[in-house]
């Protein structure tokens, strides 16, 4: 063909069609000088130094000796959690680096480093690394080492209120909660996410995420007018939207911090409020309205921190100021004297705190709002360690005494879709409650980062159909993250785990952040009735002979009684059932929770469901 095909022209790389036809495969690697070796080889080493091997992002805490890689502890614990792998030797990295580097000196074989193609082993380039981080302090050693020390300090009562007071939400004050009615009646009447979250229209989607915005700050524009003539004259008689900024950014700021501080409020117009601040953080859509609508939350810790007041959270009057007043099983004499107790350490703190800019008022409703947390914990947290403590009460974790007694499923047996023995159903449903447990107890701080990863103007989304309608799926690594520390914490404290411990995140099961805290806020709503109608129970059989008498008959007493009920939720409560087919459901960290609302959306099958009545019982959506 007027080619010279029988001694091609080698390529820039030294590789020619005769050296890979002649069979010789194993010196095909391309040789590249030390001088032109890939950029982005050097450029990972050096980012890798001190840091997880796995995530990149989080200093390194353990140096596997096996894998020759180091890693953070939720890493390791991820890629470490069952198979041959679980049996992996690890060191903390202290140490683990200067084990590392003579190993490599003295050119151990077997689980090495692999040099760079076309380097060789003896060049030191593999090691020089190593070699340049015992020279100098060990980067991630020092971050372990400021873990633990911070660890240590946080078991002080002070350090954990500091560390908890960056998450929690300053209460509203009178002022505050007018506008918010305000900005609830504007979200109402608006059809935000019907106009923008369609596929098609007239004008392009920039355009009318701008024209809805404007359409809603109009609304609330007009209701502060109608409110108060004067106030709204002086902030919107000259039309101009980008001059008044900081008065949307403040309203919208209003909703969100209620939301947080108050879950089972604005149920229909929150995820409205975010998805139109979602929109409204992308280039194009700033661009054209012209201001942001996003400011930061403001929190606890931001406002005493502004004014130089946060040895108040170190006080030792701290827990008496904040702390929840329950009347349960208490006289009325008690609950007076800790009335007075935290009203007096109240006055005190706001009195030898106040400064200029930070008034006795201002304190006040700091102390409120770190005392509304734990009332969130009582009402959301507490109910998971009631429910574990009546596994542990009702329950052997070895094995059942009788039928009755065992929480052992099988796969197609009343809806079950997993089969568990008594001793690993036992452990998979204190698992689940445990891991419940942890994510309430740290909802504030998850509620932070999903805001963070909703409203970044970084991360955009896909609007998708989902099977559940159109949503928008938009990663959430920030969020991800935090639920993988949470569920290594849980796994620690357990010491084993059953099931699969995928979090889904991002993709068609939980879109996006958004849907991921709306799904976690929700246990409250099956763990509570529960254990009210449990509590309720001896109080009802006491007070009726003939309810008394119903108990003997039907179930053999009130404990055996509350035994049944217990043991069909644990059993089909926790037995991956709830999914339109077989794959969104089962042992993940989010089936569980399906399953959950499954067994709550059957109850009124039960022979049990007259036993909720008797209690005053009125759903799983009411009030308690």
């Amino acid at each position: 063909m007027g080619h010279d095909q029988s001694h091609p022209k080698a390529n820039g790389h030294g590789l020619s069609l005769d050296s890979i036809l002649d069979g010789d495969h194993d010196n095909l690697e391309p040789s590249v000088s030390k001088d032109e070796a890939p950029e982005e080889e050097t450029i990972e080493g050096v980012v890798a130094q001190g840091f997880c091997v796995e995530c990149e992002d989080q200093p390194a805490q353990l140096f596997c000796e096996t894998c020759n890689d180091e890693f953070c502890e939720v890493c390791f614990a991820a890629q470490h959690r069952k198979g041959t792998r679980k049996r992996h030797a690890t060191k903390p990295l202290k140490n683990a680096r200067r084990d590392k580097k003579a190993k490599l000196d003295e050119g151990a074989s077997g689980e090495t480093a692999v040099p760079a193609p076309g380097t060789q082993a003896s060049n030191g380039d593999a090691m020089h690394v190593d070699d340049e981080s015992d020279d100098e302090p060990d980067s991630s050693s020092t971050a372990a080492a400021g873990e633990k020390s911070t660890v240590a300090d946080e078991s002080t009562v002070g350090e954990w209120f500091v560390d908890r007071a960056k998450f929690v939400p300053m209460r509203l004050t009178l002022g505050e909660r007018k506008y918010l009615r305000l900005l609830e009646a504007a979200l109402n009447v608006s059809e935000y996410t019907d106009k923008i979250d369609t596929l098609g229209g007239g004008l392009s989607k920039a355009k009318r995420i701008v024209h809805q915005i404007r359409e809603l700050c109009a609304i609330m524009s007009g209701l502060v007018l109608s409110a108060d003539y004067k106030q709204g004259q002086e902030l919107f008689q000259d039309r101009d939207f980008a001059a008044n900024e900081e008065f949307y950014q403040q309203i919208f700021e209003l909703g969100r911090r209620h939301k947080i501080m108050s879950p089972d409020k604005m149920r229909s117009t929150y995820g409205k409020l975010m998805y139109l601040l979602q929109d409204s953080q992308t280039p194009e859509v700033r661009d054209l309205l012209g201001f942001t609508c996003v400011q930061p939350i403001k929190t606890v810790y931001a406002i005493l921190e502004e004014h130089d007041a946060l040895d108040i959270l170190r006080d030792d009057l701290i827990a008496t100021a904040t702390k929840e007043i329950y009347s349960e099983d208490r006289s009325r004499r008690e609950i007076q004297k800790d009335i007075k107790s935290k009203e007096r350490a109240i006055e005190s703190l706001s009195a030898k705190y106040v400064r200029e800019g930070l008034s006795q008022e201002q304190i006040r409703q700091c102390l409120y709002s770190i005392g509304d947390n734990h009332a969130f914990l009582r009402v959301n947290r507490d109910p998971c360690d009631k429910m574990i403590s009546y596994l542990k009460k009702y329950f052997s974790p070895n094995s059942a005494k009788d039928s009755k007694s065992s929480l052992a499923i099988r796969s197609g047996k009343g809806g079950a879709r997993l089969t568990h023995d008594h001793s690993k159903q036992y452990a998979y449903v204190i698992q689940s409650l445990t891991l419940w447990r942890e994510v309430l107890h740290d909802m504030f701080h998850l509620w932070s980062l999903a805001e963070q990863d909703l409203l970044s103007e970084n991360a955009s989304y896909r609007l998708r159909d989902t099977g559940q309608g159109l949503n928008r799926v938009q990663a959430a690594p920030k969020t991800s993250r935090m639920m993988h520390v949470i569920l290594n914490r849980a796994q620690k404290s357990i010491g084993s785990w059953v099931g699969s411990s995928v979090i889904h995140m991002g993709d068609h099961n939980v879109p996006n952040a958004l849907m991921f805290i709306d799904k976690y806020s929700q246990i409250y709503r099956i763990l509570l009735p529960i254990c009210n109608a449990l509590q309720q129970l001896p109080k009802v059989a006491e007070n009726s002979p003939a309810l008394r008498s119903y108990f003997d008959d039907e179930f053999g007493g009130v404990d055996n009684c509350c035994k049944e009920i217990l043991g069909d939720f644990f059993r089909h409560g926790f037995d991956g059932s709830g999914a339109g087919n077989y794959f969104d459901a089962g042992s993940c960290i989010d089936g569980r929770l399906t399953s959950a609302w499954n067994w709550c959306s059957e109850l009124e099958k039960k022979r049990f469901f007259p036993v909720f009545l008797l209690t005053g019982f009125i759903g799983f959506d009411g009030e308690w």
